[in-house]
């Protein structure tokens, strides 16, 4: 399956096809909802997307090393060293490196600006000092780099015909922040043990939620109803976003839209779990992801053939 995304993408070179691949193999043992939307879309789009996928991811391990478990100086020294390593190659427009490799590529194929990969990167930073966000607006600096900015990159692989660039972006900013907000939600458990909390502030006090009550693991009556208001706004986001599906070219839509769908399923099965993200990590069941992903995978072919 690789090889023949690779061959539509008219990927050539054997050291960018190694680096494709590594990409690929990223994104399908990390983001399991998000490599099976990218499977929907035209083969020759997908490898550029695990490209995108792999960058994030291989940052994102570098900030959040659980294997090692280095200090916090040498995580920070480490992603000092890739951001320079980035914008040094970014500038030259090649790189040795297997996952940057493969990024510059990408970006050069469908002009995607050098700023998104720097704002990334600068979000990536503030995991290793910021442990908490005051407020919501706090949260959304923050949130533009680790998300925002991923919806943009997607928009001209995804496409938008004779849908002017401004008028897609919110969208596609409304779909990172609304994903993010659900992971964010989905993750409490996980990210307080390493030691940050996702939640504004300004919400756990409305709620009289102390940190050291989601410590607990305990899910009682005041963190069910700062996770309900949680997931009212991650919906509300969302919704904002539901209209941008239509402006994608046809054959990106049902990518985007199964995508939307178990993002969505993401919060429901929360709810159906009462709430349970302290102590567990809640994810949409395979039976619930073939019964999205299988009817949009006929109709994306037939798109496919019909825009081709």
């Amino acid at each position: 399956m690789s090889r023949w995304e690779l061959n539509a993408a008219r990927i050539g070179d054997n050291s960018l096809r190694a680096s494709y691949t590594l990409c690929r193999r990223l994104n399908a043992a990390h983001g399991k909802t998000y490599y099976l939307a990218t499977l929907l879309l035209p083969p020759a789009k997908r490898p550029h997307v695990h490209a995108l996928y792999g960058f994030a991811r291989y940052a994102d391990e570098i900030v959040d090393d659980l294997d090692t478990n280095p200090s916090e100086a040498i995580r920070a020294d480490r992603l000092a060293a890739f951001t320079a390593r980035v914008s040094t190659d970014l500038a030259a427009g090649h790189s040795a490196h297997p996952i940057v490799r493969a990024l510059i590529h990408t970006m050069g194929t469908w002009e995607i600006p050098p700023g998104y990969v720097e704002s990334f990167l600068a979000s990536m930073r503030m995991d290793l000092t910021i442990a908490g966000y005051a407020t919501y607006d706090a949260l959304m600096e923050y949130v533009y780099g680790s998300a925002e900015v991923v919806g943009l990159q997607m928009l001209p692989i995804l496409e938008h015909p004779g849908i002017p660039r401004e008028q897609a972006e919110p969208f596609a900013r409304n779909l990172g922040v609304g994903f993010q907000l659900a992971n964010f939600i989905r993750d409490v458990g996980e990210d307080l043990r390493r030691g940050r909390v996702y939640l504004p502030q300004e919400d756990l006090d409305s709620f009289g939620v102390e940190r050291s009550r989601l410590a607990r693991g305990v899910v009682d009556a005041p963190i069910r109803r700062l996770l309900r208001f949680e997931i009212d706004r991650a919906r509300s986001v969302l919704d904002a976003a539901r209209p941008g599906i239509e402006l994608l070219h046809p054959a990106s839509r049902d990518c985007v839209r199964t995508a939307f769908v178990l993002y969505g399923g993401i919060l429901g099965e929360i709810e159906r779990r009462d709430y349970q993200v302290l102590t567990q990590r809640v994810s949409v069941g395979t039976p619930r992801r073939a019964a999205v992903a299988l009817p949009a995978l006929v109709r994306a072919c037939l798109a496919r053939t019909r825009f081709s």
